[in-house]
């Protein structure tokens, strides 16, 4: 895993409390807050925290499939959070760069944003169940 700031703790665990009252309005306020304050490499941060809470202890050693039936009929969005995801479990970070890269030139990185903070909700809401 990349260094992050702890503020980027602090900003990923507002997201998700803002996802998880189910604040849409609120989250997005919060990544604006994020990219005002720390730019697009602070919004980069607060979605590697994401990514880590929704996968949990990656294992070592190898590369990582992960399966995602149905990925390739989904909208971008749904779309950019598995490929995201999938970077960071491998420790991938040119391809989690040029995820954003290509978000921002399509200008969908908040929509995808969004949809993190929401895959990472459904899935700490099916861990719980």
């Amino acid at each position: 895993m990349t260094e992050v700031p702890q503020h980027a703790f602090d900003d990923a665990a507002q997201v998700l409390q803002c996802a998880l009252s189910g604040d849409s309005a609120a989250v997005a306020d919060t990544f604006d807050a994020v990219v005002d304050r720390d730019g697009v490499v602070g919004a980069w941060d607060v979605a590697w925290c994401l990514a880590a809470t929704m996968v949990g202890q990656v294992p070592g050693g190898g590369a990582w499939t992960l399966e995602f039936p149905g990925i390739d009929d989904a909208r971008y969005d749904k779309r950019w959070v598995a490929r995201f995801v999938s970077a960071y479990v491998n420790g991938d970070f040119p391809t989690g760069e040029a995820l954003f890269g290509a978000a921002i030139a399509d200008g969908t990185l908040p929509d995808c944003l969004l949809a993190l903070a929401g895959s990472t909700v459904a899935t700490l809401r099916h861990r719980a169940a």
